[in-house]
C-alpha cells in the first residue's frame, strides 16, 4: 500500500536537503539492534560490535524507544536540521527543544495509552529524560559514529551534489524518481508505495516543505514522519554507500597500475568511495600535498571529478575512472 504526502508548488519550493550526525547514530543503533539490518552495513556492523564488545555504552532510556516490537519510534529523537550541515551538538539541542506535550504525543502514538516502565519515566519528567537522552546518544555519536564521520559525511555531500543536479536537469518528478524506487510525485502529491505497508495514509505534514535526509547506517528503505513537530524529514538510502566500507581495500587493478603506476591506481582505488584529500592521506599513509599532486593528474585526465561541499572539497571517480578501477557509477 501507500504513505502519501500533498506537495504542492509552495512546499514543493521549500524543500531542502540536510545532512545529521544525529540520524546517523539512530540509525546505526537500530542498525544493530537488527531493525531493519542493511546487509551493506554490515563491515560497520562488526567494527561497532567488536568496539562496544569490550565496553558497552550505557543506552538504558534511548534503546526502549528505538529497538522494540513497535512498527515504528518516537520521531522527536531525530528532529528535522535548521540547517543542511547541522552538528552532532546542533541536532541534540533540537531534541531536548522538544515540548512535553510533544513527547507525550509522540510516545502515545508508538506506544498507546499504556506505556512500558521503561517509557513512562519519559513521559512523566520529559525535560529531564530528554537530557539523558541526548547524553546517550552523544555518547554513541562519539563511540560509534564519530571515527567514520568523515568518510560518511563525503558520501552524504556526494549525494546531495548528485540529487540537485537532477532537480537541475529533470525537476521534482526526475529527483524523486532518482531518489528511490518506491517513491513517486505527481500531481502535486508524493507517493512512497511499499509492498510492506498494509494501509495507505496521507501524511500529517510538518510547516514548509520536505527535508531531505540521506544516510548511510540506515536501512535500505525510506523512511517518512508521518506525524511531526518539525519539518517532514524523508530519511533515504545515500547514493554509493556500497564502497564507502571496501574502497581502498582491495588491491588496484593490473590495468591501472600499467596505465597510471601504482600510486594513482591506489588512488583511484580508494576512490571509488568519495573522499576529501585529508580523507586519502590518512588512509593512504601519505602527505595531502602528494595526494594534491596525483588528484591533479587524475583531474587532467578525466578520471577523478571534484565539488565543492560548503568549505571541504569532495573528489570522486568519473565514469572513465570507473571503469579503470574496475567499477560502475
Amino acid at each position: 500500500m501507500a504513505l502519501m504526502i500533498d506537495l504542492g508548488v509552495a512546499e514543493l519550493a521549500a524543500t531542502r536537503f540536510a545532512i545529521s550526525p544525529l540520524s546517523e547514530t539512530v540509525s546505526g543503533l537500530q542498525q544493530l539492534g537488527d531493525i531493519d539490518r542493511h546487509p551493506i552495513n554490515l563491515r560497520w556492523l562488526r567494527w561497532a560490535a567488536d568496539e562496544l564488545a569490550g565496553h558497552p555504552l550505557d543506552l538504558s532510556h534511548t534503546l526502549p524507544l528505538l529497538v522494540n516490537d513497535r512498527p515504528s519510534w518516537p520521531e522527536f529523537l531525530v528532529p528535522a536540521p535548521l540547517g543542511a550541515g547541522a552538528s552532532i551538538e546542533d541536532d541534540l539541542a533540537a531534541l531536548q527543544r522538544t515540548t512535553a506535550r510533544q513527547v507525550r504525543a509522540s510516545l502515545r502514538r508508538v506506544f498507546g495509552e499504556e506505556l512500558p516502565d521503561a517509557v513512562a519515566v519519559l513521559a512523566a519528567q520529559p525535560a529531564a529524560g530528554l537530557r539523558v537522552i541526548a547524553a546517550e546518544l552523544r555518547a554513541a555519536h562519539d563511540r560509534l559514529i564519530a571515527p567514520h564521520w568523515s568518510r560518511i559525511r563525503a558520501v552524504l555531500d556526494a549525494d546531495v551534489i548528485y540529487r540537485a543536479k537532477q532537480l537541475a536537469a529533470g525537476g521534482a518528478e526526475r529527483l524523486f524518481t532518482d531518489l528511490h524506487p518506491d517513491l513517486h510525485w505527481c500531481d502535486g502529491r508524493l507517493t512512497l508505495q511499499e509492498a510492506r505497508r498494509r494501509t495507505e495514509r496521507v501524511v500529517n505534514r510538518g510547516p514548509g516543505g520536505l527535508v531531505l535526509m540521506p544516510v548511510v547506517l540506515g536501512s535500505p528503505y525510506v523512511l517518512i514522519k508521518k506525524s511531526t513537530s518539525t519539518q517532514t524529514t524523508v530519511r533515504y538510502p545515500a547514493r554509493g554507500v556500497g564502497a564507502l566500507w571496501t574502497a581502498g581495500t582491495r588491491p588496484p587493478a593490473g590495468s591501472a597500475v600499467r596505465l597510471l603506476g601504482r600510486a594513482r591506481a591506489e588512488l583511484l582505488e580508494a576512490l571509488r568511495s568519495p573522499a576529501t584529500t585529508t580523507d586519502l592521506a590518512r588512509a593512504l599513509g601519505v602527505t595531502p600535498s602528494a595526494v594534491s599532486q596525483h588528484l591533479g593528474v587524475l583531474r587532467e585526465s578525466g578520471l577523478v571529478a571534484r565539488e565543492r561541499s560548503g568549505r571541504n572539497v569532495l573528489y570522486m571517480t568519473t565514469a572513465l575512472g570507473a571503469s579503470l578501477s574496475g567499477t560502475t557509477t
